[in-house]
């Protein structure tokens, strides 16, 4: 039996603890009283830059608080994900993450510190790109199967460059390598941005991204687009062959751009977000300026994202493995 004197710090506790509980349940009815901090993976420039800007603005605009876009790019996504798995699980600090960087990140680096199911709440993805098959215009190569003989009649003298080791950048060119037998040596940066300026400079020659950054290169004259490594033609792009058209069906790749919380953010802030995401992406204006940057608005909610975060990264497990991709 509970001694009599005990009863009154029982009952102290009991109120604290439903205090507790009033002020919890308050903060998250009250959500966002403040300014959200979007975190980026990559640097200014690239697809998860721009994914990220696209939603941030009518997003502030749906919660009635700023979104601010803050990037922190390097080591493959890594730098961004800790700083968010590390914030207090409020629902003020979240990652806008590439999927590369999400999901083959931790096959390539298995001690970076983070994982990507057990540390993240899923909430929404936001963009689905296919990649894009670039090259260097002044370079004497007009198709895919060029390229091909270009690099097989020049071992190692092609290079590629990624927005980091272990991208899906990488992979998409690793897996180019392994099935046309060609040796097109790696580059990586720090983000899609500082790779595309070096492609544009000249100091590598070719890279397999996502359309966004590309588009306006491209129609410029300035790089040369090969294929598109979708199941279809991108109506951004009409006359770029898919990679199937251009002799090579296995060359699939697609990138997605989804944004994730801190585990242990409380559900009804995840849903709140989640929802106007899902708002904002059905609207014309959001899905005509993804289809301008060659990308789709593919929303999954906080289920669907996570179910599919674990199927990629089981799928793209097994082709880091059979490629040896490593960190270094």
């Amino acid at each position: 039996m509970t001694p009599f004197r005990s009863i009154p710090a029982l009952r102290a506790c009991a109120v604290a603890l439903g205090l507790a509980a009033a002020g919890a349940a308050h903060a998250q009815a009250d959500f966002p009283n403040r300014p959200v901090t979007l975190i980026v993976s990559a640097a200014p420039g690239g697809t998860t830059d721009i994914a990220a800007r696209l939603i941030a603005q009518p997003l502030g605009v749906a919660l009635g608080q700023s979104v601010v876009v803050e990037n922190k790019p390097g080591a493959s996504g890594g730098i961004a994900a800790q700083a968010v798995a590390r914030a207090k699980p409020d629902g003020y600090t979240l990652l806008l993450q590439y999927s590369g960087f999400q999901v083959i990140t931790p096959h390539v680096t298995p001690t970076s510190g983070w994982d990507p199911i057990k540390d993240f709440a899923p909430v929404a993805n936001v963009l689905s790109a296919p990649q894009v098959v670039v090259v260097r215009p002044d370079l004497p190569i007009k198709s895919l199967k060029d390229l091909v003989a270009y690099a097989k009649a020049n071992p190692g003298k092609l290079n590629y460059a990624s927005s980091g080791n272990g991208s899906l950048q990488q992979v998409a060119t690793e897996l180019l390598n392994q099935m046309a037998g060609t040796q097109i040596t790696h580059i990586p940066y720090k983000g899609t941005g500082p790779a595309l300026n070096d492609l544009l400079g000249g100091a590598v020659d070719m890279t397999i991204t996502t359309p966004p950054p590309l588009l306006g290169q491209i129609a410029a004259g300035k790089l040369r687009a090969l294929a598109v490594t979708g199941n279809t033609r991108l109506a951004s792009l009409p006359d770029v062959p898919t990679a199937a058209e251009a002799g090579y069906p296995d060359l699939i790749v697609s990138s997605w751009f989804a944004m994730y919380a801190p585990k242990d953010t409380p559900a009804p802030v995840v849903d709140k977000i989640a929802g106007e995401i899902q708002k904002i992406m059905q609207t014309d204006a959001f899905r005509q300026k993804a289809a301008e940057q060659g990308a789709e608005a593919e929303f999954m909610g906080p289920k669907a994202l996570g179910d599919y975060t674990q199927a990629e990264l089981d799928r793209w497990g097994k082709v880091v493995k059979g490629a040896g991709i490593t960190a270094n």
